[in-house]
């Protein structure tokens, strides 16, 4: 066996430093251990509120044990053996040294509410960082049976932390987080182009079944490529324009898609191929995006709590405003999937119409509509 190395000096620089947070929860505890009535004036924490499960534990017991008498506790430390006794049932850590020493590090008792809202502040900041990340770890989950229902699950949670971080820190207008939102993830494309490729050569072959896809956006679709296409096809199935290979190549080259060299021919190839129904392949395009969406958000979101220098107040702006993107994506979701749905109107082609009166077919189109205002 090799020798173990004897450790280095320079290890210790590994231990990386306390945060702020950790010298305001010392302060905090040390106002309240050297005058414990001040806990009538904190308000808004609880123990889980700490980030050490020592400091947890001392404010658990210094919560719920009864107060000393001032005077006696002036005198003498039995109230404090009391703390030490009780938050040693769940940081055995615990010493009196210690305790005397959160005396000592405070600056002022009386800045004791002022510690505590720093704590809240950063318990909040801690919240949205974990529930942002159990957002985007359920979407990367593949063992769902269902994905979809589980993730915007994991987003109400999220979206309940921020309200409650709202009520707690009212949000003021216009205060942006700093913390710059990082780009989309590249997505897999592996599935998610053969699906869009079989999207848009059955929406070509059956254009009368885009109008049952309303809730679909080009935006939707993974590759720039695939959206333009999907863009041509609505615009020349509202238009009541043929719809074909020939002709969706053709809009593509007047909206400029070819630009980015792609192939005519490879495009005519790949929109004759279709295979099921636009609106399976649409309701699969809208899981992927809403996927997307949500584990975009989520990052975002962990950005933004991922840098201290955020006040809750720039936490929940930021946060409200990425957690509307998913709102979006949902309400078309939910209307892709709502169990009755109406089927779209056929469109007709609009009547021909001329000066003088109007036709006695149209008179008598125009009672009942007369008659059931």
């Amino acid at each position: 066996m090799p020798p173990t190395p004897e450790p280095d000096e320079d290890d210790l620089d590994a231990v990386p430093p306390p945060q702020p947070v950790f010298h305001v929860e010392q302060a905090l505890l040390g106002a309240l251990l050297l005058d414990p009535h001040r806990i009538d004036d904190v308000s808004g924490i609880a123990a889980d509120s700490f980030s050490t499960t020592a400091h947890a534990a001392l404010y658990a017991a210094i919560s719920t044990l009864p107060r000393p008498d001032p005077a006696e506790h002036a005198k003498n430390t039995k109230w404090l053996d009391h703390v030490l006794t009780a938050g040693r049932e769940q940081a055995r850590g615990l010493t009196a040294t210690y305790l005397h020493t959160l005396i000592q590090v405070c600056p002022w008792p009386r800045h004791a509410p002022a510690y505590a809202r720093m704590v809240e502040a950063e318990h909040a900041r801690r919240r949205l960082l974990t529930a942002a990340e159990h957002l985007v770890h359920t979407v990367h989950d593949a063992s769902l049976p269902l994905p979809v229902q589980t993730v915007l699950a994991e987003a109400d949670a999220l979206t309940a932390v921020v309200d409650d971080i709202a009520n707690r820190f009212s949000p003021r207008s216009g205060v942006l987080p700093r913390t710059p939102a990082p780009p989309p993830a590249a997505p897999d494309h592996t599935e998610a182009v053969e699906e869009e490729q079989l999207l848009l050569a059955t929406a070509t072959a059956r254009p009368d079944d885009i109008d049952a896809v309303r809730w679909l956006v080009p935006d939707d679709l993974t590759l720039p490529l695939h959206a333009g296409l999907w863009q041509c096809l609505t615009t020349l199935a509202r238009r009541n324009e043929p719809v074909d290979p020939v002709t969706v190549l053709w809009e593509a080259q007047q909206r400029g898609l070819l630009d980015d060299g792609s192939q005519p021919g490879e495009i005519l190839r790949m929109l004759a191929e279709p295979a099921g129904s636009v609106e399976h392949w649409g309701e699969r395009t809208l899981q992927r995006s809403l996927l997307a969406t949500a584990e975009h958000t989520g990052r975002r979101i962990q950005a933004y709590a991922g840098d201290p220098a955020n006040t809750p107040y720039q936490l929940v702006v930021g946060a409200r405003r990425a957690l509307a993107d998913i709102t979006a994506v949902r309400t078309r979701w939910q209307q892709a999937t709502a169990p009755l749905r109406c089927p779209p109107p056929r469109r007709r082609p609009a009547p021909a119409t001329r000066a003088g009166s109007p036709t006695p077919t149209a008179a008598h189109a125009a009672r009942p509509t007369r008659a059931t205002r």
